[in-house]
């Protein structure tokens, strides 16, 4: 009932269609189940009148029968089409739940399931909603009050005739809802199935350059026609029940116009029923056998439809692990002053990947983070803008927490450029727009300029507006990060944290692009996360992160003059030793 009680509320907004929609469902029904009933009354009154008067009446008849169709001709047209667009602005909705849901969940989410399943929900399962959405109230009404109108009238017919009807009706009923059980479950493997091949192949594509490049082409096909062949045992799973279903189904229709012939003969032979009633009876066993099997394939609807609303549920009520606090604050004339006290992270509570550090920096200073791969650098710039939150200590921006600080307002003030640049498929001037969406052209290229890319752009032949490709596919690497680097100038943050920020440059753009993070660095509080330790010589302090923490602090001149771990990775670089 809590699912049904979700469900009725995206109904909400179109309450007025879906009424409109349940009457026109209505008229469509009483005018079928009403012409047998006026053949019934025409073949036993009117027609057994003399010719003169049949003649006279059959023009009003005539008539009256034409305006119950166009009546019922314009109910069927607002149900076929209105009755979608409802339905389909229901999907559009809950789309944008999802999706609206989907950005609000935090990074923890995202780590743990697979784009392609994503996608799934996004897009087939909220296809089978829509169409239960739309059909599911209507045929249910249409069907209900085709079989229980069609069988009070039989009532009036013939009591016993129809109760021997209604009974074989009932035990139908009986065998669908045993079947329907039996879908249920296989439906909703179906739903996992698919969303494993989506996720596969978004997989598969998303990395054909490395596929590619190690010529496992061969591998991930096999890797596909595992997911591939699970979906297909499943959907045969799921045929095999609907197939019983149908000819159970089907089988029970026959048995109801077998009862008509053999019942029917017995009471005319007894002269409890007159001949002409049987044809009527002939009439509604169509009516009934109609509408059960539409019944028949809304279990099939409901199931997908069902199993569909019930992942999206799943995931519109996961709770973000990250979210504003009760009386969270704005974030309001940023000095850049940051403090981790006594940190500690970890991604489980088996391990921890930060303990106890405790770094202070100063508003306007550089510091620089170094050590070997997974010490947990980036795990330690990510806590600042909470993409992840501390799991002991604090993280302070100018003495306040960042837990009690808006998100927005908290991420406004920060800038990055991440080691693994990520392009939108777009224009160059889109993507470095995307570090303040209201630029206007003027500081788009002034952003450029300071990045060191606007005589690039300005060579190619659609300059801004040049197409960069899926993930930036069109574009070398040091470019994607010279566009990163842009975005953020035009952001234009108090605070800036570089992960690798220039990983991908050749030395002469480094050299370039190291001039313009210096300029942007003036006055502005700056984390830099580096290998390559040329690039952070000048930082006011460099930190070492090792696996026990901080091992080493201090200036480049004082690490190297205290010879440890600082200075062997310098010597490293610097003068090829192993």
């Amino acid at each position: 009932m809590s699912i049904f009680k979700k469900f009725i509320r995206y109904y909400q907004p179109y309450r007025g269609m879906f009424y409109f929609d349940m009457f026109c469902a209505l008229v469509v029904s009483a005018v079928d189940v009403a012409f047998p009933q006026i053949l019934n009354f025409l073949t036993k009154g009117l027609f057994t009148e003399g010719t003169r008067t049949i003649l006279r009446s059959l023009p009003w008849i005539a008539a009256a029968l034409l305006v119950m169709e166009l009546v019922r001709l314009g109910c069927q047209y607002y149900i076929t089409s209105w009755g979608h667009v409802m339905g389909a602005r229901m999907e559009s909705d809950m789309r944008q739940d999802l999706f609206d849901h989907l950005q609000r969940l935090s990074f923890s989410y995202y780590d743990r399931n697979n784009t392609g399943e994503m996608m799934s929900k996004l897009v087939s399962d909220l296809f089978d909603i829509s169409e239960l959405a739309h059909h599911g109230p209507e045929n249910i009404l249409i069907s209900l009050l085709k079989i229980l109108g069609s069988f009070a009238l039989m009532m009036m017919i013939n009591v016993p005739m129809t109760l021997i009807l209604l009974g074989l009706t009932l035990i139908m009923i009986v065998f669908s809802i045993h079947q329907n059980r039996k879908m249920r479950a296989v439906f909703m493997d179906n739903r996992k199935k698919i969303a494993g091949v989506n996720s596969r192949v978004q997989d598969s594509l998303a990395g054909i350059r490395v596929v590619k490049s190690f010529g496992n082409e061969e591998l991930e096909q096999a890797k596909f026609t595992e997911s591939n062949l699970k979906f297909l045992d499943s959907k045969e799973s799921s045929y095999r029940i609907m197939g019983s279903f149908r000819a159970g189904t089907s089988f029970f229709e026959g048995l109801l116009f077998l009862t008509v012939l053999v019942s029917g003969g017995l009471f005319i032979a007894r002269g409890s029923l007159h001949v002409a009633d049987l044809a009527v009876y002939a009439l509604y066993i169509n009516i009934i056998i109609n509408p059960i099997d539409i019944l028949i394939e809304f279990t099939e609807q409901f199931q997908k439809g069902y199993s569909g609303f019930k992942r999206f549920i799943e995931v519109v009520e996961t709770q973000p692990d990250i979210e504003d606090r009760p009386g969270a604050v704005e974030l309001k004339s940023v000095k850049g002053d940051l403090q981790y006290q006594n940190v500690s992270f970890s991604y489980d509570s088996a391990n921890d990947v930060l303990e106890n550090i405790n770094i202070s920096i100063e508003a306007g200073k550089t510091v620089a983070l170094v050590g070997p791969s997974g010490g947990g650098k980036t795990t330690l710039c990510s806590l600042l803008p909470r993409f992840y939150d501390v799991t002991g200590g604090s993280v302070k921006i100018d003495g306040t927490d960042v837990r009690d600080i808006k998100l927005k307002s908290l991420r406004s003030a920060i800038g990055i450029v991440q080691q693994d640049v990520y392009m939108f498929a777009g224009s160059i001037k889109e993507n470095i727009a995307y570090g303040k969406p209201d630029a206007t052209d003027e500081e788009i290229i002034t952003a450029a300029r300071n990045a060191n890319i606007h005589d690039f752009i300005a060579g190619l032949d659609d300059g801004y507006d040049t197409y960069v490709g899926e993930r930036g596919t069109r574009l070398s690497g040091g470019q994607k990060q010279r566009l990163a680097i842009a975005r953020v100038f035009l952001k234009n943050p108090r605070i800036l944290i570089l992960d690798e920020a220039t990983s991908a440059l050749d030395n002469e753009s480094e050299r370039h692009i190291q001039n313009s993070l210096e300029e942007l660095s003036k006055d502005r509080t700056t984390i830099v996360i580096a290998h390559r330790l040329s690039t952070i010589r000048n930082a006011d302090e460099i930190i070492v992160i090792g696996d026990d923490g901080i091992e080493e602090r201090g200036t480049h001149q004082e690490l190297i003059e205290k010879n440890g771990i600082y200075s062997k990775y310098y010597n490293m670089q610097f003068e090829g030793l192993d």
